[in-house]
């Protein structure tokens, strides 16, 4: 076997990518992380310098792990701020840290992408200690892999990397439902009568509300909705958005069959609000969402009940509305725990890290208990 690192995902075929991938998890299509690359959202200046890894064996790619030398913590969504500030104190770099992970998408799905057959332990095993090395030889604080799903936590908890069992997102599930009212039956009678007030509210401001399914999303309506994008980042830190307007339309040009938008216009016709999705044949991802007004409900009309009406019309199993949001638990959003895995060069740091580990998965499942509680069902 051979393990190269390389600059960008060009260098990679497309078609061997997609294979090794094996799924239509957006988030790790080819299209997805080339637009990333070819629009300037992800490069060396922005923090994210590619590094991604391939493993070969007699010529035939049988591995990849999307890679990238970070220069920062931003667009993570796993905080290691703590662990940077400890560092600093020493009078000791954290940056470049090698992190497998999709930028800016808190996301779960594959992450070390494997041909089938041959043993995946070795392969993995031999893939970690590429990283290592990697890391060792070219100064980085450590190897950060994020949001990983289920299938590869057993294999991964074998390569010796601090597993860290402490985020909590809120999901939706369907289960079994054949319609919006369907889903409402099971919640009980108040918060049923809640959720239809809020839509009732949003219903009554007279806007339009449509789903424009990928292939319908003109380059206008990209251009449209790219300003709301910037406004949430704006309205919430004062800075602007990761991604930037040539990453919106190249994946509405080559990733239209798993993109929808929700809009809502005024009687003029003019976007007030929209919020972008992404799907695969199983879940629905809400990904990004803006608006010109504050209206009360729209934020959660257009990201959460018109996404779950979505879903069920296609008989998608699983709605992700992204990261943190505990004002989901009550509008039908289940906790769910979020993985990583991390490894420190410096032996210390990676004691003292195990340690804070261990009491944090602790507290994160005391609050996930407690967090479900509160969900409206019967």
């Amino acid at each position: 076997m051979e393990i190269n690192f390389y600059n960008s995902i060009d260098q990679f075929a497309a078609s061997e990518w997609n294979s090794l991938l094996g799924c239509e998890y957006p988030f790790l299509q080819y299209d997805f992380l080339q637009a990333l690359e070819h629009s300037g959202s992800v490069c060396r200046d922005t923090g994210w310098q590619p590094r991604h890894m391939g493993l070969t064996e007699n010529g035939q790619i049988i591995a990849a792990l999307p890679l990238y030398e970070k220069y920062h913590s931003w667009g993570e969504y796993v905080f290691d701020w703590s662990w940077a500030d400890a560092y600093q104190r020493l009078d000791l770099p954290y940056y470049p840290k090698l992190l497998s992970a999709v930028p800016f998408t808190p996301a779960t799905g594959p992450r070390i992408l494997l041909a089938p057959g041959g043993d995946a332990a070795v392969r993995i095993t031999a893939i970690a200690d590429a990283l290592r090395q990697y890391a060792s030889a070219h100064s980085c604080s450590g190897v950060h892999l994020l949001f990983p799903d289920s299938g590869q936590d057993e294999l991964l908890g074998d390569i010796d990397f601090l597993q860290r069992r402490s985020g909590t997102q809120f999901h939706w599930f369907n289960r079994g439902y054949n319609h919006f009212d369907d889903f409402l039956a099971v919640f009980n009678a108040r918060k049923r009568k809640t959720l239809r007030s809020e839509r009732r509210k949003v219903a009554q401001l007279g806007l339009t509300i449509e789903r424009v399914e990928g292939p319908q999303i003109s380059g206008e309506l990209w251009d449209q909705f790219y300003p709301l994008y910037h406004r949430t980042y704006l309205k919430r830190s004062g800075g602007t958005g990761y991604l930037n307007r040539d990453f919106f339309q190249r994946i509405g040009r080559v990733m239209a069959e798993q993109i929808m938008l929700v809009t809502a216009r005024g009687e003029n016709g003019d976007l007030v609000a929209a919020g972008l999705f992404f799907r695969d044949s199983d879940t629905l991802y809400g990904r990004y969402w803006g608006t010109a007004q504050e209206l009360d409900g729209l934020h959660f009309e257009l990201c959460y009940y018109q996404g779950i009406e979505y879903a069920i019309e296609q008989g998608l199993q699983r709605f992700d509305a992204g990261a943190q949001g505990e004002h989901k638990i009550r509008r039908g959003f289940e906790p769910v725990e979020t993985c990583s895995y991390h490894w420190l060069a410096d032996g210390r740091f990676n004691d003292a890290i195990r340690e804070f580990l261990a009491q944090e998965k602790v507290m994160n499942k005391r609050y996930m208990e407690d967090a479900g509680h509160y969900l409206p069902y019967k």
